[in-house]
């Protein structure tokens, strides 16, 4: 951090005591093989002290270099200010915005307690481990971490572990400020076992508080232990200046000096002795796996069906034919886009083991439980439906911990409205590159009655624009079948499908485009007649509105193509050409119709073209006197396709 001339010492140095217990004396883990599927799990919560988590990788043998040490905080360095999972070895999961560790770290858990359930036998434990984790005061203060506790609690996650950095400091200063609850209360309130460590530095009574915790397997486990934030440094420690600064070149090495390094001028040095101590760990971690693999493999020879599942699962692959299960609707058969999910749930989850899920206290709107699906409950964690509870960033949160265990693929529903209750964890998500899927059910003021505090008017722009995120709006049942196969094939990013409460046509396909053609983002549904004047945009429910203003205008002897862009991100990623034949670049006559806010749909209407959408908050109301009263019909939209006909005309 001197070298860097940034970065938070406080809580690498007062937390390197139980980091040491914890590295040395538990964690089960091979340096050699990051990914061993049995491993212990360690998450550093409190991302912000990246440093110590890169010094036990260094020391313990990950392939991280001196150098990545001297080059942290540096353009392009596998030790960025806080840890990334897919930049630096060992990395678990991606933290720093406090209490997201903590939260996925329960999903991991979570996660580690289903396959156990599902795949281990009386004679083999395949999957057999533990989640460790380190936390601070400001990951206990964040809201995302009460509600993962609460659930963690619940669920009685006995394998979870976690070490709270006691350290009565935040960068404010003291936590008497703002922090001044019991923490031991609330979390024996939870659910969990409880322990305190008083000292520190005392590494038996760490040690021993981490065994108890194991050996307790009906709970989760919190130990508070008491430490001095940028312990050592002599006028530092004990104060909120050692949290997020460097100590300075005096302050160091008088900081060496009190904790009797024998070279305190030096920069970047670890005795032999401390290398060979801690590299142990490589020939204990090889020990470790080569019997588990010896396991699996006898696992694997009993249960080869299940062996194949969990492979493909863990390669985030899909079995031959898997699309075959994807079921097609008849024309006429209308349904709301929610009730077609459902019904792909069901037949996808029949097919894919893996695929598991639930919803935020909403399952009967989401349309998430599929019929049999057993609950994942402490009694029964063989289940694969979750209720997560009126708790959506928690819900999000162990989502992303149960994608990043592998074995598993998770779906979570809630109400597109509250996506700003998780979207710290969606945004994770996407940074991290994990395939969750989000159900979001009552995607426009089409969900009526309940009034603008539950429509969703700037959501669906919003998501659009976090990178790496695909936001799926079907137009009916066909087109949500095929925002699953999109969701499910897509690997390395989040899926939000968006879908209606109101009940929609499921168009005819003989005579419109394949539903398929979602699969690139955006595709013709309705080919113009003649020469073609203008073309009309929409996603979701609006489509139906722009195939009816398409049959107007044509009518008056106007050529109407109608596009239906359920996902703008997946058109973007297709080549030029393909952009180009559905929204070919001559045509400026165009016009967007979206039930949302309109940001966003000027790169494909451009100057010339208009957009129907919202610019307000909506209404409580029924449906249909909503979408009157707010513009969405067919002759308003046949009626801007007229003026932009006008304008480009002129010009």
């Amino acid at each position: 951090m001197q070298a860097a001339n940034s970065g938070h010492p406080g809580l690498p140095m007062g937390a390197a005591p139980m980091a040491y217990v914890l590295w040395t004396r538990h964690l089960r883990h091979n340096p050699k093989d990051e990914f061993w599927l049995n491993r212990d799990r360690f998450v550093l919560s409190a991302g912000h002290g990246s440093m110590l988590l890169y010094s036990l990788l260094h020391l313990t043998g990950y392939g991280l270099t001196l150098d990545d040490l001297k080059a942290f905080r540096q353009l392009g360095s596998k030790t960025p200010g806080h840890p990334e999972v897919h930049y630096t070895p060992g990395v678990e999961t991606t933290t720093g915005p406090l209490g997201q560790g903590f939260a996925m770290s329960v999903g991991l858990a979570m996660a580690e307690c289903h396959l156990a359930a599902r795949l281990n036998t009386d004679a083999h434990a395949l999957i057999d481990h533990h989640t460790f984790v380190i936390v601070s005061d400001g990951d206990l203060m964040e809201g995302v971490s009460h509600e993962a506790a609460s659930l963690a609690g619940h669920l009685g996650l006995g394998k979870l572990v976690v070490l709270y950095d006691d350290n009565h400091i935040s960068i404010d200063g003291p936590t008497d400020l703002s922090f001044t609850e019991d923490v031991r209360a609330r979390f024996s309130a939870y659910g969990w076992h409880v322990q305190q460590v008083g000292d520190g530095t005392d590494l038996e009574a760490i040690d021993a508080a981490i065994t108890s915790a194991k050996n307790e397997t009906t709970r989760p486990s919190i130990i508070a232990v008491r430490t001095i934030i940028g312990y050592g440094a002599p006028t530092r420690q004990g104060t909120q200046k050692a949290h997020g600064e460097p100590l300075g070149l005096d302050e160091l090495r008088a900081a060496k000096e009190a904790l009797g390094w024998p070279t305190p001028d030096e920069m970047f040095v670890v005795p032999d002795a401390v290398r060979d101590h801690f590299r142990a760990a490589v020939a204990d971690g090889k020990a470790m796996q080569a019997a588990w693999q010896q396991t699996r493999g006898a696992w694997e020879a009993e249960n080869p069906d299940a062996a194949r599942d969990l492979q493909l699962a863990l390669d985030r692959a899909l079995p031959d034919g898997w699309t075959d299960s994807l079921p097609v609707f008849a024309a006429g058969d209308d349904m709301a886009t929610r009730a077609a999910s459902g019904k792909v749930l069901a037949a996808l989850t029949e097919r894919l083991p893996w695929l598991v899920g639930g919803s935020a206290d909403l399952t009967p709107s989401n349309n998430t439980h599929v019929k049999g699906m057993t609950d994942f409950q402490s009694g029964t964690p063989e289940g694969g439906y979750f209720r997560f509870g009126v708790r959506e960033h928690g819900m999000a949160a162990a989502m992303n911990g149960m994608c990043l265990h592998g074995g598993l693929r998770p779906y979570g529903g809630t109400f597109l409205v509250f996506v700003d209750y998780l979207r710290p964890a969606l945004r994770l998500s996407a940074l991290m590159e994990q395939p969750v899927a989000y159900v979001f059910t009552h995607d426009s003021i089409g969900l009526g009655e309940d009034g603008p505090t539950h429509q969703p008017v700037a959501q669906i722009a919003s998501i659009r624009a976090i990178p790496n995120t695909t936001l799926v709006r079907p137009c009916d049942a066909n087109e949500t079948a095929m925002a699953w196969r999109l969701a499910l094939e897509q690997t390395d990013r989040p899926t939000c499908l968006a879908l209606t409460r109101q009940s929609l046509p499921t168009l005819d396909r003989t005579t419109l485009g394949a539903a398929d053609g979602l699969l690139k983002g955006a595709y013709v549904l309705r080919e113009e007649s003649g020469g073609l004047d203008v073309i009309l945009i929409a996603t979701g429910s609006e489509v139906h509105l722009a195939l009816e203003a398409a049959e107007t205008l044509e009518g008056e002897g106007l050529g109407a193509r109608v596009v239906s862009m359920p996902a703008m991100d997946v058109f973007e990623r297709q080549t030029k050409d393909y952009q180009r034949e559905v929204l070919p670049p001559r045509v400026r006559a165009r016009v967007a119709v979206e039930a949302a806010a309109t940001f966003g749909w000027e790169r494909y209407v451009g100057l010339d073209g208009e957009v129907i959408g919202m610019t307000g908050f909506g209404a409580s109301g029924k449906a249909e006197a909503l979408f009157e009263h707010f513009g969405f019909t067919a002759a308003h939209v046949a009626e801007a396709a007229r003026r932009t006909l006008k304008t480009t005309t002129k010009r």
